[in-house]
Formats: C-alpha cells, sequence, structure tokens
C-alpha cells in the first residue's frame, strides 16, 4: 500500500480527522521517511499542517520534553497530535510525559507511535484500507460486548502461563477508533482491545514468549510471578534481556504493579522487531506493568511501562452471575464473527520457468510493483530486481536485472557507492 494513503486512511477512519482542523506531526529525524507520509496524507485531507522534526542520536535519550516543543503544547495546540518517535525503552519515561502534556486538555486527539517504521504503513499493521479499519472496529465492539459483564479473566497459555485478574467495574476499551467520552489517543498501528485492571487483583505466573516492549522479540522465556497485583520475582536465562526488564520494574514503586490487559486484533500485524506492531498480531494477548492513567478506571501513575506478549493464550471470562465463556482457545478467537483473515499477498508475477525461493516486495502500488526476487534455474540460484506494471489488469514486467554471485554484486555496489557520492555532494 502507498505509505501516505495508510497514513491518511488512519488519520481519518481512527482519529476522525476532518478537513481545516490543525495537526502537529513530532517526528525523531530517524523517522523522517514517515513523517513524510503522515503530512502527504493529512495534505489530502486538507488539515492545516506541520511536521517537526525532532534531533536523535544513538548515545543520548531523552527525559525530559525539549523546551522548543513547548509552543506546541501551550499557545499552539491543534486539534490532533501525531507522535512517531523511536521505540527505545530507555524513553518511556519521556514519552510517557510527553503523552500527558498533549492530552492534559482532554481534548487534543493523540495518535503515538513509538518505533513506528516505514514497512509499517506499506505492508504491515498499517497497511489498512478504510474497509480493513471498518471491519476491525466492528470485531472490536463485538468482543467487547462479549466483555461488558466480566468480573475475572483468567489466561493459559502452552508455555506455562498460568493467570487470574480483576476487571470488575472496569471498562474493556479498543484503540480501533476514537471514544469521545473515554479516551482521545491511542497508538497507531491500532488493533488492541484492552482494560485497566484492578490493581491488586494480577496472581499467578506469566511467562512471556514473543515480546517484550521496549526490548522486542525474546530468545529466552521470561517467566515473571505476579501475587497481588505486583511482580515479585522475574527469570530468564538470558542476562541481558533479566537486567533490562528489572532495570524498567524498579523504576518507581508502581512499575512493579499491572497496569493493562490487552487482546491483539490486527489482521495484518506481523511479528516484528517493533513491539508496536507485534503486540497487536491477531490471537494473541499481553500484560503490562505500570502507567494506566490514561484507561478507564486505572490508578497507575509510575513513570514506566512495560508490556510481555504470549503467543496462543486460552482466555476464560468470569461474568457477573458465574458464567464463564472462552474468548480465546490457543489463540483463536472462540466467535461466531471472527476477524477479517488477512489478504494473501498476489502470487509473483514471473514465469513458472523460474522456481521463486523468496522474495520481498519493495514498493507495490495498484500500478507499480517493485521486488527483489531470489529465484532457481538449472539448480543454480540468483538474486533478480524486478518491476512490473499493472496494464489491462495484468502485471507486465518493465525492468529486469539479475545479479548472479556476491563477486558480480561486490562489483556493483562499488560503482553505485562511488556514484552516489555525486549524488550527495549536489
Amino acid at each position: 500500500m502507498d505509505a501516505a494513503i495508510a497514513a491518511q486512511n488512519g488519520l481519518e477512519c481512527v482519529l476522525e480527522a476532518k478537513a481545516g482542523e490543525r495537526i502537529v506531526i513530532f517526528c525523531d529525524d530517524s523517522r523522517a521517511q514517515v513523517g513524510e507520509a503522515f503530512e502527504a496524507g493529512a495534505l489530502n485531507l486538507k488539515l492545516d499542517t506541520k511536521l517537526v522534526l525532532l534531533e536523535t542520536r544513538s548515545d543520548v535519550f531523552r527525559t525530559e520534553i525539549p523546551p522548543q516543543l513547548n509552543k506546541y503544547l501551550n499557545e499552539e495546540r491543534p486539534h490532533i497530535y501525531i507522535n512517531l518517535f523511536r521505540g527505545t525503552h530507555q524513553e518511556t519515561p519521556f514519552r510517557i510525559k510527553f503523552i500527558q502534556a498533549e492530552t492534559r486538555d482532554k481534548k487534543t486527539r493523540l495518535g503515538h507511535c513509538p518505533g513506528v517504521n516505514p514497512e509499517m504503513l506499506t505492508d504491515g499493521a498499517l497497511a489498512l484500507t478504510a474497509d480493513e479499519h471498518r471491519e476491525m472496529q466492528t470485531f472490536a465492539q463485538m468482543l467487547m460486548g462479549k466483555l461488558h459483564d466480566a468480573q475475572k479473566i483468567e489466561i493459559t497459555t502452552p508455555a506455562g502461563t498460568k493467570l487470574r485478574l480483576s476487571v470488575k467495574a472496569r471498562a474493556f476499551i479498543t484503540d480501533t477508533a476514537l471514544d469521545w467520552e473515554l479516551m482521545k489517543w491511542m497508538n497507531l498501528p491500532t488493533g488492541e482491545v484492552f482494560v485497566a485492571p484492578v490493581e491488586d487483583s494480577l496472581e499467578g505466573k506469566m511467562v512471556c514468549d514473543m515480546a517484550i516492549g521496549g526490548i522486542g522479540p525474546v530468545d529466552k522465556l521470561v517467566g515473571i510471578k505476579v501475587r497481588k497485583g505486583k511482580v515479585e520475582a522475574v527469570t530468564c536465562d538470558n542476562p541481558e534481556t533479566l537486567r533490562k526488564v528489572q532495570n524498567s520494574l524498579h523504576i518507581d514503586d508502581m512499575a512493579k504493579v499491572v497496569g493493562e490487559f490487552a487482546f491483539g486484533i490486527n489482521p495484518k500485524a506481523r511479528f516484528v522487531k517493533e513491539f508496536l506492531e507485534a503486540e497487536k498480531l491477531l490471537g494473541t494477548v499481553h500484560i503490562a506493568f505500570g502507567a494506566n492513567l490514561d484507561m478507564p478506571g486505572g490508578k497507575n501513575d509510575s513513570a514506566n511501562h512495560m508490556d510481555f506478549m504470549m503467543n496462543k493464550p486460552t482466555v476464560k471470562a468470569i461474568l457477573q452471575g458465574g458464567t464463564k465463556i472462552t474468548l480465546l482457545a490457543d489463540g483463536v478467537f472462540q466467535t461466531d464473527n471472527p476477524p477479517p483473515a488477512p489478504e494473501q499477498e498476489e502470487t509473483l508475477p514471473i514465469s513458472d520457468f523460474y522456481k521463486v525461493i523468496d522474495y520481498q516486495t519493495i514498493y507495490k502500488t495498484d500500478v507499480w510493483w517493485e521486488a527483489v526476487v531470489i529465484f532457481e534455474t538449472y539448480n543454480r540460484r540468483q538474486i533478480g530486481m524486478y518491476l512490473w506494471q499493472k496494464r489491462g489488469g495484468v502485471w507486465k514486467r518493465k525492468n529486469k536485472f539479475s545479479i548472479r554471485n556476491l563477486y558480480e554484486w561486490g562489483k556493483i555496489k562499488n560503482v553505485v557507492d562511488q556514484l552516489f557520492q555525486k549524488i550527495a555532494n549536489e
């Protein structure tokens, strides 16, 4: 999908942007390509648009709001903010402060995107048409309807999770659509139904076998023992992961207290390094410890918020009156109206003479398709760079360039690197 169209659909379908409204897009310079896509999408909707680029360094992490941004948070407040920040866990406290400053008037809408990258817009969880946004919103409403009278939630997973928590008098909400009464901000991409659990209710053992917010996919299981809503012990055979988790959970007293339970419901979300997208993966759940004051009923004022993601969960809800219903069974939603299945990628338009081993789409629209392909002929593999154009409903090859081995690629790369110097020096 075209990145600007994906951004436009998110602004229109999720944040309900209207022509003439003011929008300020805060964007780390390392995310400039995404910022330009959101800028183009906003201009397509005829929004009064301001893109603000923020300087970043790999060895410097923000803890406070940069002073130069205060004018946009005070006298020049817009109708909508978009935050396009890197997703490093070291800046979580900064991001929480920033969100609080942006949303303190209870009027301004916010799309918060820590860790966003261009692929989310072209191929991932943000690459949604308007119809796909509406389908996901409909499923979210159906799921929340089932949870309306929920009192307790039970969670188990094949990896060993066994948890129980209370959601009594706590409303489940979704980030797939704006809630003008309860919550006017959400992460982009969307794809969650979530709740702020009763703070002292989480009991049992959680085994994180997928990913952790601010860290990414885990290579070793992370076990967390919880009693009366608070983390008592953490185990992990990867010492670096264990150190990062312990540091985050010790930022303040409330950092160890449960802050969120959530379902992933986005059929286009991928299990990728950026947790912002991975946590939306259809049929998964995650639990967070830390801040939740921005959620209905939330009472956790921690400076941190760390999520832990679980695979193939079975989730049961105990309703008022004692009825127990199964919502997820081994990662599959138990419903008469399941969420839309992800669209299947079109068959690569390459002759049957070639055996396709693997490929990556670089760019794709309704008219153009560019991809890098590993293909095999006569038991020899090559890499080909293809460009196709759709004419009369059929993909026709416009360009193809093959690379037969690493030596050949080295020669080509050296020449291209030299020529790019002339572009850089212009």
